[in-house]
Order: structure tokens, then sequence, then C-alpha cells
């Protein structure tokens, strides 16, 4: 296996300042992310519900995305990747502090509203910053900055479970205030808008300027094959990681490993810590070994992982349970960056298209809370994510070989 050396920075010194503000737009969205894992098994304990209704927070959250992803895709086509990022923030802002009124009504229901607002703001984030960074260097080193950008995606993931048990599991087993993190987390997100109102950041200008959705254009991007392959595989990928951090805490609880709060702990800086570190390391990786054949590696990573953990084989499927979050770690950007190459004037549309994948973290944890409750094995729901890996390990496969292929008849 030899090394490929990279030979162009991996950020144009230009694009430095963008790609440092843009970054922090990943930790904000990992946050939101993460602290709805923790939510889940609260809701459950304080609202005594069951974890298939519970797990109605993924999809009214993720159903955002699948809603708000085209729109989001033509407001920024037309109004340019700042002003996308501020709107995403603002929707972000307002839906966290609608948490107040929220807890004081204590309905179920508002809160999934609320929660259906922040996710459309992050659908405006998510398809401004993804291919922005993409296009912040070399095409060729566009998966390595975009993991090394998502890897801050995965230190909010470690602060948002960790804030979140903290704020939300009291050491004598009762409940904090439920609004408290999400306003901290409002205040934030409303002072980054307000800087984001004045900073300017460079439009990425294509060679063609017409983004209009129109037949031909739409009939041209849906002949790209692997195009549409990115976009199962990217959907199966949402079904794995968010039906898996969703169930965390209640696979760890019911095995009697440990109780909620310490599980939380555990999901940031187990789970979650080996995700961001994962990123980081798949950054380095990446920058001298193709990024499709990494992807390959760790699809079979995931694979065999998730397979232990359906085994039930005691402390082993533990810690295979720890060690998905490193294998899975590279996989949305890596797909994201690779579903993107080659579409040129298409790729903020395509951009959009592939923002509607996260619709999978809704589907995903309401099949594993249905298996769960019905087979009363919180085990054998991770068939769930299990099925999914195989997917996107199969399409690991097919651009692994498609890059081999090209290797060889156009060797560096």
């Amino acid at each position: 296996m030899a090394l490929e050396k990279q030979k162009k920075p991996l950020v144009q010194k230009e694009y430095m300042l963008p790609f440092v503000l843009v970054t922090s737009l990943f930790f904000l969205w990992g946050f939101a992310h993460a602290i709805l894992d923790v939510l889940n098994k609260h809701f459950q304990e304080l609202l005594d519900i069951t974890r298939t209704r519970s797990a109605m927070l993924q999809v009214l959250f993720y159903f955002g995305y699948f809603v708000m992803a085209i729109p989001a895709g033509l407001f920024i086509n037309k109004y340019g990747y700042r002003k996308g990022v501020v709107f995403g923030l603002l929707l972000y802002g307002i839906g966290s502090l609608l948490f107040i009124p929220g807890e004081h009504w204590m309905s179920f229901n508002f809160f999934l509203f609320s929660l259906f607002v922040i996710a459309c703001g992050l659908v405006f984030l998510e398809t401004a910053a993804n291919p922005y960074m993409t296009e912040l260097g070399d095409r060729e080193t566009a998966a390595s900055r975009l993991n090394l950008a998502q890897s801050f995606n995965g230190l909010g993931c470690i602060c948002g479970p960790l804030l979140g048990g903290l704020l939300l599991f009291s050491d004598d087993g009762g409940y904090g205030s439920i609004a408290l993190p999400y306003t901290l987390m409002g205040v934030v997100v409303l002072a980054v808008a307000l800087v984001f109102t004045r900073v300017r950041l460079p439009e990425i200008n294509y060679r063609e300027t017409n983004l209009d959705i129109n037949s031909e254009n739409t009939k041209s991007l849906w002949k790209h094959k692997l195009f549409l392959f990115g976009v199962a595989a990217l959907f199966c990928y949402e079904v794995a990681e968010i039906s898996i951090n969703s169930f965390f805490i209640n696979y760890v609880v019911e095995e009697k490993w440990m109780d909620a709060r310490n599980a939380s702990i555990i999901l940031s800086f187990g789970g979650l810590g080996l995700f961001m570190s994962g990123r980081f390391i798949g950054s380095w990786v990446m920058s001298r070994i193709r990024a499709e054949k990494v992807l390959f590696v760790c699809a079979i990573g995931t694979v065999a992982t998730t397979g232990l953990v359906l085994l039930s084989v005691g402390i082993t499927s533990l810690v295979a349970l720890i060690f998905i979050y490193v294998f899975e770690a590279i996989m949305f950007p890596t797909i994201f960056a690779i579903s993107l190459k080659g579409l040129g004037v298409q790729t903020k549309r395509a951009s959009s298209y592939l923002m509607m994948s996260p619709i999978g973290g809704a589907v995903g944890p309401l099949l594993m809370g249905f298996v769960a409750d019905h087979t009363d094995d919180i085990s054998f729901s991770f068939i769930v994510p299990f099925i999914a890996f195989v997917v996107v390990l199969a399409y690991a496969y097919v651009v692994y070989k498609r890059g081999e292929l090209i290797a060889k008849r156009f060797p560096q």
C-alpha cells in the first residue's frame, strides 16, 4: 500500500480566515446533535414515555433536514454562503430559546417543534459549510480538509452529552432544568450570528454561473450513478450513526454496566471522544492515503464492531460499541466529498440533495426503538445499524475499486 504524499496545502492562504470561521459552525451543530442523545433518555424518564415515543425527537429533528434541504440550497444559491449561515444561526438560536416556554408548559409536542426549528437552522449551516470546505483548496485534498473541519463537529459532540448529562441528570437521581442547556446554547449561537453579519466570506466562483434548477441540469445531475449511490450511502450512515447515539445510554444502562449519568459521560469521552480523534487522525491519514481506501477499511470496521454488539458477547460488545465511533468517524465528510467530485457547477444543488440524507437520522432511531420495544432486547435492535453499515460498505467497495482503476490509468 503505497503512501501518496500531499503536494499542495490543505487550505489556501487566502482562505485561512474563512476556514477558521466556518469551522466554528461545525462545533455548534455537533453540540446540537449530541445533546439530543441525552435528551432522548431524559424524556423517557421525566415524561414517562416509551423508547419508540422518545425516538420522535430524532424523527422530527431529522425530518427538518429532509424538508429544508432543497429550500436551503436555493437560498444559498441566490443569496450566497454568508447569508445562508446567518439565517441558519438565527433559526438555531430562536429554536433553542423556545425551550424556555417549553419547560413552563412541559409539552412534549412543543419540545418537538422547538427541535424542528433548530434542525431547520442546522440544514442551512450544513448545506453552506460542507461544500464550502471542499472548495477552500485543491480538489484532491477536499476529503482531508472536510474531515479536519468535521473534527470540531466531534468536539461539539463531546461537549453536548457532557454538559447535557451534567445539567439534566443530578447526583441524587433527580432532574435539572431542561431549558438551561438550550438557553445557553441559544445565547452563544445568536452571538456567533452577529459575528458573521460583520465578516465577509468570499464566494466560490464556478466556471458556470447559471445554477437555476431546470430539467436539463437536473437530468444531468441524476445521471451521475456514484452521486446517487453516495446519497443512499449517506442516508444509511445517518440511520446507523444516529440510532446508535440515540440508544447508547439505553444499551449501557439496560446491560447494567452503569447509570444514565455516568453513561452520558462515557458517551462523551469514550464514544464521541474517539469519534473526534478518528476525524483528526482520518484527516492526517487521508493526506497520505487515498480517501476511498480509508473509507473502505473503516466500513469493514463498522460492520465488524456492530456485528459484535448484535451478538451480545458481554464486555466484548461494550468495547466494540465504543470502537464503532472510531471507524464511523470519517464516513460522513468522506462520502460527502467523494460524492461531490466532478459535479462542478452543480455542486451547490448536489449538496442540498446530499443534505436530505440526514432523514436517515429520523428513520434509524424509530426502527431501532420499535425493535427494542417489541423484542425487549436492546442488543438485537442493533440489527438496524448493522444493515445500514453493510450498505455503506458496498458503496465504499465500489468507490475504492473505481479509485484503484483511476490510479492505475493515471499514475502520479
